[in-house]
């Protein structure tokens, strides 16, 4: 049997970073129930079809891709620690050397594996050399995956593996977006009945970060029923993460109740799972529900905790308990760059009514890169100081959005805008932006006319004001009863009688009757 395990660029890069995501990923979940029976992958030989299964990882989300598989560590003897500081010593020395080869033909990566990895590798039964050398190369996907080529070529040879190295290779597999190899190295150890819960944990993993969801749930189908092994914590919390990445927060449920029917304890990343679900669902109540059992029971949060429960709040608009998590986070947030999570807490106060909004965005604003653009974000500034009068700020994040082709889109936000000219009386800056939002196709409404025609009158600029009126029409607009009332109040202002009686005839021509004590208010 040959099998060859290649690696995109794309995929190389998912290897190194391991990150998941904030957006709603495009999934459409199978009209199944929670349990699905009748999967033929622990009884065939043949590679399981992905073409109707297989989804692709959504675009980045900005939140830190878990750590499925927990560490367990026992109390060790003097001897043991030695052991074990011994593997690690040289499985790092033959990294090194790896590496050193990495970038030359795999030949010469197979010829140092068969000089100095074959002998040393067959000393650990439980293979455990040969994972560590793994778990060293984690951060080398290209040269981890010549090294698991070079090991399938072995087991073929007359080498096999233990059931700890087929975990792992199932694992690396996955993360290398090969399905189908990770499901073949599965099947294979199936064969060799040698299946553990690692086994079937790592496969699992991999249907989770590939998004092939069915394909996990038959999967925990089979798992459920095998009588050699049982679901450990680390399986739900796959189970978990699956439901919650695509917000299906029943089933995340539900399975979460089969872990309590088993006897199964939840650790902290199963809370963290949970959390991550009802954070991305914006279900805040459950998210802090779950935050108060979690600590009940003795769970001390980690950063992956705050991080979630910081997103949550930023997401709410809980300024309070936002900025006290911020609080115990504020260093790792900068140090570790997590950008998404500076622009959720700006959009907070954004939105907020907080008196010293604008003094927290810009200190935020200082934490992201400088030259940065992100078109949602510029827009949200817009907004935020045309709300607060200060017209030269929003100028400049104006002109950054026209630079960019960002055009916007909404009502609130071209009213805000006009509301701040009009509060500084600002007529030519006026004309000039609506001139540059036609061009530039933002959305045109009929207040950006209103307002000119309102700011042209209280100047004494009737004929400007009239103009208004053809560049209504250019865009079909018509004019409302508003509009004459405008004109109206104007010609009363400034003694027009003439022009406010032929007003008063279109008027009532066109069916708006007369002003009345209207022109007074």
């Amino acid at each position: 049997m040959k099998r060859v395990l290649k690696l995109s660029l794309s995929a190389q890069t998912d290897l190194i970073t391991l990150r998941t995501f904030i957006t709603k990923p495009k999934i459409i979940l199978p009209q199944t129930p929670f349990l699905i029976t009748n999967n033929p992958i622990t009884t065939s030989t043949t590679r399981f079809s992905l073409k109707d299964s297989f989804y692709s990882q959504p675009s980045l989300n900005s939140i830190p891709f878990p750590n499925i598989i927990g560490l367990f560590s026992d109390r060790l003897s003097h001897n043991e620690i030695q052991a074990k500081e011994d593997l690690i010593h040289k499985a790092s020395v033959l990294r090194n050397e790896l590496i050193r080869v990495e970038d030359s033909r795999e030949d010469l990566i197979f010829r140092l594996l068969d000089e100095k990895g074959t002998s040393w590798f067959k000393c650990f039964d439980d293979g455990a050399a040969f994972v560590e050398l793994l778990r060293q190369l984690e951060s080398y996907p290209r040269c981890a995956l010549q090294v698991l080529n070079w090991r399938i070529k072995q087991s073929d040879n007359g080498f096999p593996m233990t059931s700890e190295e087929y975990a792992k290779v199932i694992k690396l597999a996955g993360r290398s977006k090969n399905i189908d190899l990770a499901t073949e190295l599965f099947t294979e150890a199936a064969n060799r009945r040698i299946k553990t819960a690692a086994t079937y944990n790592a496969l699992l993993g991999a249907y989770m970060y590939n998004d092939c969801i069915a394909e996990c749930q038959l999967l925990y189908g089979d798992f459920k029923r095998d009588i050699s092994c049982k679901p450990t914590v680390v399986t739900y919390n796959i189970l978990l993460s699956v439901f919650a990445r695509v917000m299906h927060i029943d089933h995340m449920e539900a399975a979460l109740q089969e872990m309590k029917n088993s006897n199964i304890m939840p650790n902290l990343n199963t809370y963290n799972m949970l959390l991550r679900g009802y954070v991305t669902s914006w279900m805040w109540n459950s998210m802090e529900e779950t935050y108060k059992v979690m600590v009940a029971n003795g769970m001390q949060p980690d950063i992956d905790t705050h991080l979630l429960l910081l997103r949550g709040y930023a997401h709410s608009g809980n300024l309070k308990k936002m900025e006290e998590i911020y609080e115990l986070v504020n260093c790792h947030v900068i140090e570790h760059k997590e950008f998404s999570l500076i622009r959720a807490m700006i959009c907070a106060y954004c939105k907020s009514t907080s008196r010293n909004r604008v003094q927290k965005v810009e200190e935020l604003l200082k934490i992201l890169p400088k030259n940065e653009y992100i078109s949602w974000l510029n827009v949200m500034l817009i907004k935020l100081y045309a709300q607060e009068d200060i017209m030269d700020v929003m100028e400049s994040y104006i002109d950054e959005a026209f630079a960019h082709k960002t055009a916007v889109a909404t009502v609130g936000v071209m009213r805000c805008i006009i509301t701040c000219y009009f509060r500084a009386n600002a007529a030519e800056k006026l004309a000039k932006f609506v001139k540059r939002a036609e061009y530039a196709e933002w959305r045109i409404c009929r207040s950006l006319y209103h307002c000119k025609m309102v700011m042209y009158s209280s100047q004494n600029r009737l004929a400007e004001m009239e103009g208004v009126l053809s560049e209504m029409e250019n865009f079909n607009l018509q004019t409302t009863r508003k509009t004459f009332i405008i004109m109206c109040k104007a010609y009363m202002a400034w003694g027009q009688k003439r022009k406010l009686d032929q007003i008063l005839g279109v008027m009532c021509t066109q069916g708006f009757g007369t002003p009345g004590s209207t022109l007074n208010s």
